[in-house]
């Protein structure tokens, strides 16, 4: 969130032939800013590949969601990214309530036990996507070693911004924003991204920064059905005042069907992401920008529980300001609960643009383009280091405590 209207920049899925300088870069370039709890990406768990797939919307003909019989039992590859390990001793997001605006949040969820209210018939959850999210931002660890949200003591409110089946609209969703706030939540998750309703949306969002409640909102939807143009923007996440958010996957990069979109506050892991269901202890899988802002919703709440005195403007400034520079940042729960910040600028207002990317090259990749690309990447690293360390440098960016 800034200060100026934001350049129009196209984001375009890196080929993996540069997987190894990102990851170079990942390694190395905070190491020489002394930026913190930035963790190079890591292969999804074997384990994760057999979890049924989580829906965000019910066909005619399908039935609720039913408990998943499977467990990841490994830490999912997305907490080890985040530095979920080191974050978490710092805040939990004890005293605070993230609303989650989705399809409900099933109550009975075993890893949300005792911590989840509800407003109307928000309390169930037929189709996953709102329990899933709320796992994401506040599930609480399992002896297991499977999956845990950022902040476990965060409570959780649940607010119907679909209907049963997962439909919704502008009026419905501005609605549940408003609910929310009302409530006096600290962080209001939407999970949907729609191409229109912008009045109704900027207004619902500018009320709930009113109520000094934080929106945070995927950019653009998780997918698009095939042969299916992007809008040029997607509301509430293009709303001044809301912070928008894409994902990223395992390898750093993005599905070949996802929006690209400009503009973007924050990246963070979204696609082969392990959370629970709204029945049992089992696990399930999903990809989308819908999670990537969840982990976002999550680290608000660290960020609001460690620093009650903030406003919702100054949290999203620090998730925004302490993350990973890229392009778009990535967040760093770690360093925007740790760093000092020495710049204090206003929000932006957003005009974000999607566009598809291209499609992927029909012909195989020879071994003479990747040596080539991973050379290139090798070019990239001293360069971005030239450009970035003194980036930093300026930004007065240190480890906490120096």
């Amino acid at each position: 969130m800034r200060a100026m209207p934001r350049a129009r920049v196209r984001l375009r899925r890196h080929p993996r032939a540069s997987a190894v300088a990102a990851t170079l870069l990942m390694t190395v370039i905070p190491a020489a800013l002394g930026v913190v709890g930035v963790v190079p990406a890591a292969p999804a768990s074997a384990d994760s590949v057999g979890l049924p797939v989580v829906r965000s919307v019910l066909a005619e003909d399908d039935t609720c969601a039913v408990a998943s019989g499977k467990k990841a039992q490994a830490e999912p590859w997305t907490m080890g990214v985040l530095g979920a390990s080191r974050a978490r001793p710092l805040s939990q997001g004890a005293g605070t309530t993230v609303a989650v605006v989705d399809t409900g949040v099933a109550t009975a969820a075993p890893a949300l036990s005792g911590r989840v209210s509800a407003l109307g018939a928000a309390g169930e959850d037929c189709v996953g996507h709102g329990t899933f999210a709320a796992g994401l931002i506040a599930a609480k660890p399992g002896g297991d070693g499977g999956p845990a949200g950022l902040a476990p003591k965060a409570r959780i409110l649940a607010v119907r911004g679909t209907d049963e089946r997962g439909v919704t609209t502008a009026a419905r969703v501005a609605e549940a924003i408003r609910q929310a706030a009302d409530e006096g939540v600290s962080v209001i998750y939407v999970a949907v991204a729609l191409d229109g309703g912008k009045a109704q949306l900027t207004d619902a969002v500018a009320y709930a920064s009113g109520k000094d409640a934080l929106v945070v909102a995927p950019a653009a939807p998780d997918a698009l059905p095939r042969n299916t143009e992007p809008a040029p923007w997607y509301w509430p996440a293009a709303a001044p005042g809301a912070l928008s958010v894409t994902d990223y996957g395992p390898d750093g990069g993005r599905p070949t069907n996802a929006p690209v979109v400009s503009g973007v506050d924050l990246a963070a892991p979204g696609d082969v992401v392990v959370s629970i269901g709204p029945k049992g202890s089992g696990h399930f899988i999903g990809s989308g920008a819908s999670f990537a802002a969840a982990h976002v919703a999550g680290a608000a709440a660290q960020v609001r529980a460690r620093y009650p005195e903030l406003k919702a403007a100054q949290v999203s400034r620090r998730l925004t300001g302490a993350a990973y520079p890229a392009t778009p940042p990535r967040l760093d729960p770690y360093a925007a609960l740790t760093a000092v910040l020495t710049e204090a600028k206003g929000a932006a207002p957003k005009q974000q643009r999607a566009v598809l990317p291209p499609p992927p090259p029909t012909q195989p990749r020879t071994r003479a383009l990747v040596i080539a690309g991973v050379g290139g990447g090798l070019v990239l690293l001293v360069a971005a280091g030239a450009v970035i360390i003194p980036r930093g440098r300026a930004r007065n960016w240190r480890p906490a405590g120096s």
